[in-house]
């Protein structure tokens, strides 16, 4: 296993970092207790700069208790040494790789991945979002009485604004007993105004409105 030094800081959380650029585990391609261990040592979900570290961690978080059963054997890393530094050498222009992150040895398991993972990214960018969606509703406002003003309870009603709320046409339509009832309609965006809220909200003008009825409901 590849020794990334003291994963409580920040040179160590960075090389397990520069590590896992192209890697999706410590070892191999599936998750084993090399994970569990590194994940242990690590100890809590790196900062959001060290973003493979951080898609490691929440991905090898996910399993849950499933991570004991993972395959091999688990070595504690909670106390382990940073790699000591290679000795200078005048005469020797090689560098060691200390975490085989050497793009020439990289394998066509790693490459596959890496170019998987770069289509995906390019088809979520490409992506259009889809039209919005949009509901036209009719609604029937009534009144305590006779005696309620009915043009100061449309005013009343129109004062409501909400981000995704249009109000339309309104007329007033008989109801009983020489009472008259408004009926008002408006347009919404389904993803940003709730009907149920709408209503609550005309209803809170209890001065004028006694109760409202969905008259008509249609997508648009």
């Amino acid at each position: 296993m590849p020794n990334f030094g003291d994963l409580k800081s920040d040179a160590g959380v960075k090389a397990l970092n520069d590590y896992l650029g192209d890697k999706s585990y410590i070892e191999g391609f599936v998750p084993s207790q090399d994970d569990v261990a590194v994940f242990e040592a690590l100890g809590k979900a790196p900062a959001g700069k060290y973003s493979h570290a951080l898609r490691w961690y929440n991905h090898i978080s996910s399993f849950g208790a499933e991570k004991s059963k993972f395959p091999g054997v688990k070595k504690a890393l909670s106390n382990q040494a940073p790699a000591p530094a290679a000795a200078d050498d005048d005469d020797d222009d090689d560098e060691v790789d200390l975490f085989g992150s050497d793009e020439e040895e990289e394998d066509e398991e790693a490459a596959r991945v890496r170019e998987e993972r770069l289509a995906a990214y390019a088809a979520k960018k490409s992506a259009k979002p889809g039209p919005i969606a949009k509901s036209q509703i009719m609604l029937d406002c009534k009144p305590w009485d006779d005696e309620t003003d009915m043009k100061e309870m449309e005013n009343q009603i129109r004062t409501i604004t909400m981000d995704g709320l249009v109000w339309g046409a309104s007329k007033l339509n008989p109801l009983a007993f020489g009472i008259m009832k408004l009926s008002i309609l408006c347009t919404i965006e389904d993803a940003k105004v709730s009907v149920d809220d709408l209503i609550e909200k005309i209803q809170e003008f209890e001065d004028f409105v006694q109760s409202v009825d969905v008259a008509a409901f249609n997508k648009v």
